[in-house]
């Protein structure tokens, strides 16, 4: 049974948003690429994804305008799987604008005006022509390492792990995430 949920997965919630600049991006992002679907294989522990206990992955959906269709989906501990969904954007703070830093919103759509509704989602490496990516929050609160295989190969997840490690996110207290089925 899938219940419906205010944030799940890599869901950014209200709040999250901030105003450190200084994490670097991957340069040159190309959202066709970046869309379809990701597998976590790493995540920073947070409150939105406590109940996620495996089968974590994301499906991103290019719209107009550079907008992202997101849904999110985990298997929760109790057997069910937990979906959201909501809406990516090039975050407006940047000009020029950079496809790599995202903000993300699981609220209503009639809430999109509300600047504090948008959390931050900043792509910071991608690798393997695709296939793998480091997605974080500047104030390094929030990091995933995401896959396009369900399970990823054990060496490029660490590459990006220690790349992390290099921009001050708290590497020590990644969570792997199990096995995806």
């Amino acid at each position: 049974m899938k219940r419906m949920i205010a944030a799940s997965g890599f869901a950014l919630l209200a709040g999250c948003a901030t105003t450190q600049n200084d994490l670097p991006t991957q340069s040159d992002l190309d959202l066709d690429k970046y869309a379809g679907t990701w597998f976590e294989q790493a995540r920073l522990p947070n409150r939105f994804q406590k109940d996620c206990i495996g089968e974590v992955r994301a499906d991103y959906t290019l719209k107009p305008n550079n907008r992202l269709e997101v849904v999110n989906q985990c298997k929760a501990r109790d057997g069910s799987v937990k979906t959201a969904g909501g809406e990516g954007r090039l975050n407006p703070s940047f000009a020029p604008p950079d496809p790599a830093r995202l903000e993300i919103r699981f609220a209503p759509q009639w809430t999109s005006w509300i600047p504090m509704v948008w959390g931050d989602y900043w792509i910071i490496r991608v690798a393997g022509d695709y296939n793998h990516s480091l997605v974080g929050t500047p104030d390094r609160k929030y990091l995933w390492v995401l896959s396009r295989q369900r399970t990823a190969d054990a060496a490029s997840v660490q590459a990006l792990l220690d790349y992390a490690a290099t921009l001050g996110f708290a590497t020590d207290d990644i969570r792997r995430t199990s096995s995806q089925q």
